[in-house]
């Protein structure tokens, strides 16, 4: 993830330029996994970005999610059995170090999708001021494959409405849910009409108040999720 690259950003109009040569942690579609395995997935994949090193949250969700052999992530790393075998114990000292501390919360608790419908009626109606409202004070924002990232509900407020001045407003939010997390695809309006499909939000709700969002503008995400590239007026309900 961005956050794992370093420093968070400090400038909300600094460039947005994509580092495809990244390998980004990306999401993944709830509908491909059983509920068992999208509960564990959530929890992997939640740890690996909000504490992990890189190496160690591959090794997480390679070895204890995927269940990969030690012998087949050291391939895939191109490193050894040990240092798998070393990386995956740090990894799970570190995940009970903070033992209950993580909140991991299920995308239809009813007040996650509270939180959630209000963050999209804030979201369409390019209210920055109620999207901050609905942030904790040290919320994450990051936008891989942009390896940018702010931290702080003042920075993430200013970036997003930079980015209402340079879409406007009248945008488009569809529900789902992505790695057992509450996420919205956001549709941006066309000068002619109708919204064509611009980012997958992936949150993590903590204590009532948005902590993180991962927004992927990776058009391979949108392509694993079966998202339209463009939905029409007459396709579209705004939420009430």
């Amino acid at each position: 993830m961005p956050s794992g690259l370093g420093a968070p950003g400090d400038d909300p109009a600094a460039p947005l330029t994509p580092a495809f040569d990244i390998p980004w942690l990306q999401p993944f579609p709830d509908a491909r996994f059983d509920v068992g395995v999208r509960a564990d997935m959530r929890l992997a994949l939640v740890a690996a970005m909000q504490l992990l090193p890189p190496r160690q949250r591959a090794v997480l969700v390679l070895r204890q999610v995927l269940e990969f052999s030690a012998a087949e992530v050291a391939a895939q790393l191109g490193t050894t059995v040990a240092g798998v075998s070393s990386a995956l114990q740090r990894a799970r000292t570190a995940l009970a170090d903070v033992g209950g501390a993580m909140e991991v919360t299920e995308p239809g608790d009813p007040h996650v999708a509270a939180v959630i419908d209000q963050y999209m009626r804030a979201f369409e109606a390019a209210d920055v001021n109620g999207l901050v409202r609905l942030l904790t004070d040290d919320a994450v924002l990051e936008m891989p494959p942009v390896p940018l990232w702010y931290r702080g509900s003042r920075d993430y407020g200013l970036f997003i409405q930079r980015v209402f001045d340079m879409r406007g407003p009248g945008w488009a939010m569809r529900r789902l849910t992505a790695n057992g997390q509450p996420a919205l695809a956001a549709y941006a309006p066309e000068p002619g009409g109708g919204h064509r499909l611009h980012t997958l939000q992936v949150f993590t709700v903590t204590g009532g108040r948005v902590a993180r969002n991962v927004v992927f503008a990776d058009p391979g995400v949108f392509t694993a999720f079966g998202l339209p590239e463009q939905i029409s007026p007459a396709g579209f309900t705004p939420s009430r």
